[in-house]
């Protein structure tokens, strides 16, 4: 009666299920913790990590007392994730940088994204997964795969083209930490444009911190902050998306709604931003916030690692393969060739 009387019906719903919701969120979490750690402890990349454990725990997602909230984790935990990664960004940045870096990384976006669309229909992998590593590739990794897969129409490989995109984004993160570095010694980049260079073509926010801090701590500085402008127009590319799906009548094809004019996690992501921006979030809150950020992406990853085959993923097939190395060629070519 007490949840009724102040909480609207929206919010009221999980909160009504959650002894139904607790167990899969739980499971979730426990594998988001043991990923974290073994990142601390070993190197590896936590995404990829909560990725693959959550796969060897598929069976809960199939029946039993964790389905409901496995699903529950990997469609609004995630977004939540993607929200609060708003507090990450804000008008100050872009000014850092200047008109003509921006207009670069912007139209390298773009540019990376309109190949993964049109290379995608043409290797016959259509557009939403084309979209999809597109984004990913041209974004932040697997928090942008996250974000642009909830606003795709949804069809039977949604679940296994986006596990796939975070496992090939997060290892080619991790290999370009490895070799960018080299690359950029080997053409003669000074510390800055070396920061740059890192910042604009090393896929997740982790790998670009420990590409460029390996070098100098000037070049991880530049690096992070060029990173961040990558960020910040991940809620216009997924607004943008959302439009044009809505427009072209492309809604939500497993519940057959159409899709809302602007998603929620966005606005939440975009006013998160603004305050930021207004000097109206503490920096501790904003430290606050952009680990709750992270612990939330890490826990939905671990339920979308549980939805999905490995086996099934393995079958994705050298097409997809060949796409999304090419995307990321592409977008290290574009600032090899400006910078």
């Amino acid at each position: 009666m007490f949840i009724d009387a102040i909480a609207p019906a929206r919010l009221r719903a999980p909160v009504l299920r959650l002894p139904v919701l607790l167990p899969g969120f739980t499971v979730a979490a426990v594998v988001a913790v043991a990923a974290q750690f073994i990142s601390e402890h070993y190197g590896a990349p936590a995404m990829l990590m909560a990725l693959l454990l959550g796969m060897t725990l598929q069976f809960l997602s199939l029946e039993g007392r964790c389905v409901e909230g496995i699903g529950f984790t990997a469609r609004h935990v995630l977004r939540l994730g993607v929200a609060l990664l708003g507090a990450r960004i804000s008008v100050e940045l872009l000014l850092d940088l200047g008109a003509g870096l921006i207009g670069l990384i912007v139209a390298a976006v773009a540019a990376t994204i309109l190949l993964g669309f049109l290379a995608g229909r043409a290797l016959g992998k259509g557009w939403r997964f084309g979209l999809l590593t597109g984004g990913a590739v041209a974004i932040c990794g697997a928090s942008a795969a996250m974000a642009i897969a909830a606003v795709l129409p949804r069809d039977e490989s949604s679940e296994t083209d986006l596990s796939f995109t975070v496992l090939g984004v997060t290892l080619l993160s991790t290999l370009a930490m490895i070799a960018y570095p080299l690359l950029t010694g080997w053409v003669g980049f000074d510390t800055r444009t070396t920061g740059v260079f890192l910042g604009a073509t090393i896929h997740d926010v982790a790998q670009v911190v420990g590409a460029g801090f390996s070098i100098s701590p000037e070049a991880g500085e530049t690096a992070t902050l060029v990173k961040l402008i990558r960020v910040s127009l991940l809620a216009p590319v997924v607004l943008l998306f959302s439009l044009a799906i809505r427009a072209g009548g492309l809604g939500d094809s497993a519940g057959g709604k159409r899709p809302p004019l602007i998603p929620g996690f966005v606005l939440g992501f975009l006013a998160l931003g603004a305050l930021n921006s207004l000097g109206l979030v503490p920096e501790m809150l904003g430290r606050l916030l952009a680990d709750a950020s992270g612990w939330a992406l890490l826990i939905a990853i671990a339920a979308v690692g549980m939805k999905t085959s490995l086996a099934t993923v393995m079958q994705v097939g050298g097409a997809a393969i060949a796409l999304i190395a090419a995307e990321t060629l592409f977008l290290a070519g574009i600032f090899l060739t400006a910078l």
